[in-house]
């Protein structure tokens, strides 16, 4: 995701790289992007049953 968002592109020096990187880890620390899960508890329970056992 780095290397298409931020660094698709030539980039002079370090200065300039890090002043980048630093704007691209703010802008997507501030998305606060969530996660959908398809992996459910119950399907752990059956796919995994050695390590959700029922209690």
């Amino acid at each position: 995701m780095l290397t298409r968002q931020c660094l698709d592109r030539r980039i002079e020096d370090l200065e300039t790289l890090n002043a980048e990187l630093a704007a691209w880890q703010r802008q997507t620390n501030a998305d606060q992007r969530q996660v959908q899960w398809h992996f459910t508890t119950d399907d752990a329970r059956i796919k995994l049953r050695h390590l959700y056992p029922n209690t």
